[in-house]
């Protein structure tokens, strides 16, 4: 399937109950040639209204971590694990996860990246390991069937404790040397 197809596919869903309360949708936005994917937790209200991913307050700080690492945002492809937003922003729920993990599934088949950025712990925990912090293995390069991932902190961490702010500065900016020695 395309990224289009997929994307329509996602604005149609009904697998899970947050479609009732969604304003839309938010499969992802990007090149979908890109080598770096990066997918964060669920839309938050701005995303909600927009439809589009990080838009709002976590989306300025992801902004800014992209051009100090001389990344352009529509080189890359951004989603999150679940497509529609949780009420009040609260953690996905186990079967919200599953749900949307069909359409991630998908989009990572369609896009085929070299490295999957993963931001924060709810995608670290759906994708890699479902009790792994976060801490303990941002930065580095993890692989799982085939896939390379990089974790690092959600940039909407740096807004409740501004000390992560220049781990995940390196961490971003460590991202391009990684990308390009990958074959």
């Amino acid at each position: 399937m395309s990224i289009e197809e997929i994307a329509a596919e996602i604005k149609d869903c009904k697998r899970c109950s947050l479609w009732e309360t969604r304003n839309r949708a938010v499969p992802g936005r990007g090149d979908v040639h890109a080598e770096i994917m990066m997918i964060g937790e669920a839309p938050g209200k701005k995303e909600d209204e927009l439809g589009m991913p990080f838009t709002g307050a976590a989306g300025r700080i992801l902004d800014e971590m992209l051009a100090q690492a001389d990344l352009k945002r529509d080189e890359i492809f951004i989603t999150s694990v679940i497509k529609c937003r949780p009420p009040k922003n609260r953690n996905p729920k186990a079967e919200e996860l599953l749900a949307c993990g069909t359409h991630l599934k998908k989009q990572v088949s369609s896009i085929k990246p070299k490295i999957i950025c993963i931001l924060g712990n709810v995608a670290l925990h759906m994708l890699i390991e479902p009790n792994l912090p976060i801490g303990s293995v941002r930065g580095r390069i993890l692989k799982k069937e085939h896939q390379r991932y990089y974790p690092v902190y959600h940039p909407a961490a740096v807004l409740y404790n501004r000390n992560l702010e220049e781990v995940l500065r390196k961490d971003f900016e460590a991202l391009p040397k990684l990308v390009n020695g990958i074959r």
